[in-house]
């Protein structure tokens, strides 16, 4: 670790303005190349290869042994660029660290996301192929997932995010294959489908079954809610009865609803954007759709990790509390911090010459993460502080055994000749 930078930055910042800006520069990814390794798959119940690409965060180690949630982002030729900017900007102190998976539609994309088979629509014959979710969904669980599953170090802990006929398939997931993602971003869905059939669905099942561990957002682009007529606002658009409304009136009417039905235990929001159009509307929605999904997981009273006031016993139970939090959202057990943080946490109080609550700080990172070479030498530092190299000896000597780093043992030479 680069100690002196870290201890500059420690004593400046907050412990979570300290994550978010060591979030914000990590992020040196710039283009769908860059920020989503390509890569692909043949799927037998399409009969077709796949595009995907992957998005792995900043602390992914191959042969760690921490595991990942996951987003899956549906258009992903076309979106993933907007998710990865969101991530970037609040993974850190608003978001936890995930993996990124965009899914292409390219091929066919109606046929793909589309949740019943219609053959007129909005009055004129419909030559697409259409009606093909339920399949779509059949490739995700039994192909995709498992897929990224035995590749990545993954979690069962998952997010959907479509827009359109995607926001169409992404409520359908959480209504008829709810097994399958905790969250759901649904971006200007298009409910009106097939006359409303799914909406009609999704009112029955949000009445009678249990939604409870899901969470949903749903937008609305609203700058144009009737092509011809500018009068038609959000305030009176659900008087209108043509069929140019129907799409803006069927998402307020899901959202609405679902908002009369508190007894099914869904977490849900919903956020009309009155500045923007159908194909602007997904940067801002996955943006809010994101941080509500995760508003639990931000870091409470950062200012008393800061402060050297507050004493040792109270930080410690905070750090107990965040861990049972996080544990009981994601449904399993789950490190309160990432691991830098604790390293800096530990730097910072040894900056200011607490040395109890650096121990303390440098032993949760090696407590919650055991196979961190960094971990270990960062206790390392801390007894040869204290003048105890015999321990800083024992800290290194488990680094070097965890990485065979070269240059672990030049510095268990050098503490053994000195």
């Amino acid at each position: 670790m680069k100690k002196y930078m870290i201890l500059i930055i420690a004593m400046l910042l907050s412990w979570a303005g300290i994550y978010q800006s060591e979030a914000q520069s990590k992020s040196k990814r710039n283009y769908l190349v860059e920020i989503g390794k390509p890569d692909k798959l043949y799927s037998k119940i399409l009969d077709e290869k796949r595009d995907i690409w992957v998005n792995l965060p900043e602390s992914y180690k191959a042969d760690g042994s921490r595991k990942y949630p996951v987003v899956y982002l549906l258009d992903g030729s076309v979106q993933f660029n907007s998710l990865a900017t969101v991530y970037n900007n609040y993974w850190g102190n608003y978001l936890p660290d995930m993996i990124l998976v965009g899914i292409s539609n390219q091929t066919n994309r109606t046929r793909d996301l589309t949740t019943s088979k219609v053959e007129t629509r909005r009055g004129a014959v419909y030559n697409n192929e259409n009606g093909g979710a339920e399949n779509f969904t059949q490739f995700i669980e039994k192909e995709l997932i498992p897929y990224v599953d035995s590749k990545f170090a993954t979690t069962s802990y998952r997010t959907l995010i479509g827009h359109s006929f995607g926001g169409l398939f992404t409520i359908n997931a959480l209504i008829n294959h709810p097994h399958l993602f905790v969250n759901y971003i649904a971006i200007d869905p298009s409910l009106d489908w097939d006359n409303q059939k799914l909406l009609k669905q999704a009112k029955a099942k949000l009445q009678s079954e249990s939604f409870k561990g899901k969470s949903l957002f749903v937008s609305l682009s609203a700058e144009q809610l009737h092509m011809q007529n500018a009068e038609i606002t959000l305030e009176n658009v659900m008087q209108d009865t043509t069929e140019f409304t129907l799409f803006a009136r069927s998402i307020i009417d899901f959202s609405n609803f679902i908002e009369t039905q508190k007894q099914n235990g869904l977490s849900f929001a919903w956020k009309s954007y009155p500045n923007d159009l159908h194909g602007t509307v997904p940067l801002p929605s996955m943006r809010d759709g994101l941080l509500f999904l995760f508003d639990w997981y931000q870091l409470e009273s950062g200012q008393m990790f800061s402060n050297p006031e507050t004493p040792l016993a109270e930080l410690l139970v905070l750090v107990k509390k965040r861990e049972e939090k996080l544990t009981q959202h994601f449904g399993y057990l789950t490190p309160p911090a990432d691991e830098e943080l604790f390293n800096m946490g530990g730097y910072m109080y040894m900056q200011f010459g607490q040395m109890k609550k650096s121990y303390a700080f440098f032993n949760m990172a090696i407590k919650y993460y055991p196979k961190s070479a960094n971990a270990h030498d960062s206790m390392s530092e801390y007894y040869i502080a204290q003048n105890d190299v015999e321990n800083a000896i024992k800290e290194l000597t488990i680094a070097y055994e965890i990485s065979g780093r070269d240059m672990y043992k030049q510095k268990i030479d050098k503490l053994k000749s000195e």
